[in-house]
């Protein structure tokens, strides 16, 4: 019991461990929304009797969509190998893990943003048509900002999914509390550590599911 108000204990593992975790997720986090978000306009856009009606590239991005989100992330993490070793120079520690974990991402992040922009009346949109508006005012104008509270959730969820996959991350050295977990609760059966990473994994997912409610609930004017 006294290991677990060791300092070094502190110092040494799990602060750095937290750090590693919350740049994994943050990195993760930006970067599937930088790509998630205009999937997720296109997958609306381009569907029949949208603004920008394109079947056939709409049927192209929804089975990329699908086969995306189908993938296990374990098994994602061995097949990207190669891609990440490009992308980051690195298929170990956080900086390597943030790229499978970002790729995974993208198309959960597409779907969520899909359902939000789905929530927007259909009449608001031809509201603005009749006003002349463009597809990029549309988007820009009436449906990311009529949808933003839903998307602020869908922040939030894909925030707590990847806390998830990046605990898994530490299966293959990932780095973060994940890999604390694994390094010295499975392989060293070292109880401690392992207990105070699974507690403070689960301190971050309510966190991050407590302040994405509440940043949802101010920005909802209905």
């Amino acid at each position: 019991m006294n290991e677990l108000f060791d300092p070094s204990l502190w110092s040494n593992l799990i602060i750095p461990g937290i750090w590693d975790s919350v740049y994994m997720i943050v990195i993760s986090v930006v970067f599937s929304h930088i790509f998630g978000v205009p999937l997720g306009i296109l997958l609306v856009i381009t569907e029949r009797g949208n603004i920008m009606e394109m079947k056939a590239l709409n049927r192209v991005l929804g089975f990329i969509t699908n086969l995306g989100r189908a993938f296990p992330f374990i098994i994602l993490l061995v097949v990207i190998v190669p891609f990440t070793k490009f992308v980051a120079g690195t298929t170990i520690g956080p900086t390597g893990a943030a790229v499978p974990l970002t790729v995974a991402a993208i198309p959960f992040v597409g779907r969520m943003v899909e359902q939000s922009l789905r929530e927007v009346p259909w009449g608001v949109v031809e509201s603005a048509l009749s006003m002349g508006a463009s597809p990029w005012q549309i988007i820009t104008k009436v449906l990311l900002p009529e949808s933003f509270p839903s998307l602020v959730l869908g922040v939030t969820i894909t925030t707590i999914t990847l806390i998830g996959y990046h605990a898994m991350a530490g299966v293959v050295g990932g780095g973060g509390l994940g890999d604390i977990a694994v390094r010295y609760g499975y392989y060293r059966k070292e109880i401690v550590e392992m207990w105070i990473s699974v507690i403070l994994i689960l301190l971050m997912v309510q966190i991050s599911q407590t302040v994405g409610n509440s940043l949802a609930k101010k920005l909802d004017k209905r």
